[in-house]
């Protein structure tokens, strides 16, 4: 389902609440119900809320998560955190299935503004030895940890998830105005060139995560994710844009080759399988054509690393702040990065 990104309301103050960001009416009541909880325990340091992700790309059903971002003036006090714990346990306990799936972090404006690559911890909150993050999949401290509410969760937990260069060009380019001013207001231009880095290093880890570690493909939903997800990353590397999964499977579909076209279109239409096939697992042949897939596209990574290598002597770019360097770790030593994709966990939604 794809529709126009809606805006806020024309002639709405900066703090009224968007009535209709979907087309969907009790996950916009459930929305005002975030939002205005949101304010209410906030107050004067609530500097404004956005969805992102498949709704902002206009890519969604009645099964997306719902991703948001809630922009705070500073880090949250204990106190107004205790506060948002409880708020979004009573959330998450609402019969509405869009409560359950609700994702989103708390960002603090002055961190949200650009992505600075430094693990710097929360004032008073140093990140112990050891410390992995619980929203990532166990990924090492990178960045600065917002409070990150996962899909299917009740309580907020300190986690880089949201804090990547792409969630910042879907909010500024995409995301829809729940309250507040426009998300380019709020976050800086994402280079290109720094969207490609992370997505060149994620792409590295996903890669190692199947190919050289062995993760099983042992059911249709993971399978198909690793498909679709190659996809896009790709098409971020040849436009330096995040695209819907649809537009990103369409163009590898007609890009990477002939041969792969009936890979990808099953892949893609996986998630309008029942659950039952979707949990279930896939044929060999599938996942046989999968890794082949895969290590073409590890083979077409490596290749763009290079050419932007090349590049970047020729106009001798320096590196900008945030951005990541185009000598990314695609078929070489994985650096620490951005938060890597949880595959875990979602094989619901497939």
């Amino acid at each position: 389902m794809t529709h126009d990104t809606p805006s806020a309301p024309a002639g709405a103050s900066a703090f009224a609440i968007h009535p209709s960001p979907t087309p969907y009416a009790d996950l916009n009541t459930l929305l005002a119900r975030l939002v205005e909880g949101a304010r209410r325990r906030l107050g004067d340091r609530c500097v404004g809320a956005y969805l992102q992700g498949s709704f902002a790309l206009g890519e969604f059903d009645a099964a997306s998560d719902v991703d948001f971002l809630i922009v705070t003036d500073g880090d949250l006090a204990p106190d107004v955190l205790a506060d948002l714990q409880a708020f979004h346990a009573e959330l998450h306990a609402l019969p509405s299935p869009w409560a359950q799936r609700l994702e989103g972090s708390y960002a603090p404006a002055a961190i949200l503004w650009r992505r600075d690559g430094q693990p710097r911890d929360p004032p008073g909150e140093p990140r112990p030895d050891g410390w992995t993050d619980p929203g990532t999949s166990g990924g090492p401290p990178t960045v600065y940890p917002f409070h990150f509410k996962g899909n299917g969760e009740a309580s907020l937990v300190r986690s880089e998830h949201d804090n990547t260069q792409v969630v910042r060009w879907i909010t500024r380019e995409a995301g829809i105005t729940l309250c507040g001013p426009p998300p380019a207001h709020l976050i800086d231009a994402v280079p290109a060139d720094a969207l490609k880095g992370e997505t060149r290093e994620t792409l590295a880890r996903v890669l190692k995560l199947v190919l050289d570690e062995g993760v099983a493909l042992d059911q249709l939903w993971l399978q198909a994710f690793f498909v679709t997800l190659a996809c896009r990353m790709l098409h971020a590397l040849d436009g330096g844009r995040v695209t819907s999964k649809k537009a990103a499977s369409a163009w590898g579909a007609r890009t990477l080759g002939a041969r792969w076209a009936p890979l990808i279109g099953a892949a893609l239409s996986a998630r309008e399988r029942p659950l039952a096939e979707r949990l279930a697992p896939p044929t060999p042949e599938s996942v046989e054509e999968t890794l082949a897939f895969l290590r073409m596209v590890r083979s077409r990574a490596i290749i763009e690393r290079q050419l932007a290598l090349k590049r970047h002597a020729q106009v001798g770019h320096a590196v900008g702040q945030g951005g990541a360097r185009p000598n990314g770790p695609i078929g070489g030593k994985p650096s620490r990065g951005p938060a890597p994709i949880r595959p875990g966990g979602r094989g619901r939604r497939g």
